[in-house]
C-alpha cells in the first residue's frame, strides 16, 4: 500500500508547546519524510500522561522548547525510510518511547528494557541523526520521548515502533 505522500514533506496539525508554562497551540506543522531506519505514522489515537503536563509546566530537566508532546499513541504507518523491514505502509502500530534495538547490552539483559541505542538524541528531542523532522513557522520543533503523539503525523525510529 504505497502512499502518495511517501518521500514528501507533508503538513498537518499539531499541538505545539512553544515554551514552558504556556498553553499548547494548535499549529500547522511540516513533517519531513522518514530517513533511513525511520517510520512516518498517521496518529489515530493518543493519551495524555502526567509526564506531558510535567514537561509543559517546566519541571522536566530535559524539557526543551518548542516541542510536540505526547508519548502514548497508536496509528497507521504512512511511509517508511530505507532499511525499514519490520513494518510497512498500512500497518497498525504503536510508537514506543522506550526503543528496542535487540542488540545493546540493555536489550539483551533480562533485568531491564531501557535500550540505550538512541537515548542521547531522543533525550534532546531529536531523531537518531541529531535533527528534527518537524518544522513550524520556519523553525525546527523538537520531538518528545521519540514519539510526539500530539501531532496528526509523526516520525519515529524503526526500533521505536511495534505492530
Amino acid at each position: 500500500m504505497a502512499s502518495e505522500t511517501a518521500g514528501k514533506t507533508i503538513t498537518c496539525r499539531a499541538a505545539v508547546a512553544w515554551e514552558a508554562k504556556k498553553p499548547l497551540s494548535i499549529e500547522t506543522v511540516e513533517v519531513a519524510p522518514p530517513k533511513e531506519h525511520e517510520v512516518r505514522i498517521k496518529i489515530l489515537y493518543t493519551g495524555v500522561c502526567h509526564t506531558d503536563a510535567y514537561t509543559l509546566d517546566g519541571h522536566d530537566p530535559e524539557g526543551a522548547f518548542p516541542i510536540i508532546l505526547g508519548h502514548e499513541g497508536g496509528g497507521v504507518v504512512e511511509s517508511v525510510g530505507p532499511g525499514v523491514t519490520e513494518v510497512q505502509p498500512g500497518d497498525h502500530v504503536i510508537p514506543l518511547y522506550v526503543p528496542q534495538c535487540r542488540e545493546c547490552k540493555f536489550c539483551k539483559n533480562p533485568k531491564t528494557n531501557l535500550c540505550q541505542k538512541i537515548r542521547i538524541t531522543q533525550g534532546q528531542g531529536l531523531m537518531p541523526d541529531g535533527t528534527s523532522r518537524f518544522t513550524c513557522k520556519g523553525k525546527p520543533v523538537l520531538h518528545f520521548m521519540g514519539v510526539s503523539a500530539f501531532s496528526e503525523y509523526t516520525v519515529v525510529a524503526d526500533i521505536s515502533v511495534v505492530k
